[in-house]
């Protein structure tokens, strides 16, 4: 794929708009974030928030995904075996973890990576870190872009399609970053979350991971 060459909007105000649409997202809304802070801690233990490191927008200087550390509410207890052992997923994510998940309650600490420059609102996800070998060289261009809150794939069935579509409708956002596009995925998004569509939270019937899907059919 060509490198795009890039409007105003997402030259200059689509990074405005993040900064100034998540400083007043959290001025409205810092009891919510105080609210779920304390039911996490007293309902999923300490500490209340997961962080994992994920790839973000290629460096230019380098050539390559700049690594950051994402931010979300904790889902899961931190239940061990008698071994020390942590118990498989789905015994961990109790009916509170997987209330966060299908309101996406526990995405809202990801707007201080908004802030902090490594996300937008709109875009790809950030995926694991571990997927970076496994993109097709038109994959790659996902992350030309900083990765989003919400994106094209997750109004076009998030969990619910494959990983292959998953992954076309992040290339096809980052050929036509537009407002009007990103107002659309905006309300797109908020009907979704309102209504719960297209999100799986049950642990035992998730997709597999990207790297064990396309490790899989190499052997193939």
């Amino acid at each position: 794929m060509e490198k795009m060459k890039r409007g105003p909007y997402a030259l200059f105000f689509k990074r405005l708009i993040d900064i100034l649409a998540s400083l007043l997202v959290l001025i409205l809304f810092w009891w919510l974030y105080l609210i779920v802070a304390i039911l996490v801690r007293v309902k999923l233990g300490s500490p209340v928030l997961f962080t994992q490191e994920r790839p973000g927008k290629i460096d230019p200087e380098t050539g390559k995904e700049t690594i950051f550390r994402l931010y979300k509410f904790r889902t899961m207890t931190d239940e061990r075996d008698e071994n020390g052992e942590l118990l498989p997923d789905s015994v961990r994510l109790t009916s509170f973890g997987s209330f966060l998940r299908s309101t996406s309650l526990d995405e809202i600490p990801e707007l201080f990576n908004i802030l902090k420059g490594e996300m937008s609102l709109i875009g790809p996800r950030p995926l694991l870190v571990r997927y970076l070998p496994y993109y097709t060289e038109e994959e790659h261009h996902r992350h030309d872009v900083r990765p989003g809150l919400t994106g094209l794939a997750q109004v076009n069935g998030r969990n619910m399609i494959t990983w292959d579509q998953k992954l076309a409708y992040d290339v096809q956002y980052v050929r036509n970053i537009t407002f009007l596009g990103d107002c659309g995925i905006i309300l797109k998004t908020i009907k979704k979350v309102f209504t719960r569509e297209d999100i799986a939270v049950d642990t035992d019937v998730v997709e597999p991971f990207l790297d064990e899907e396309r490790s899989a059919k190499k052997k193939d």
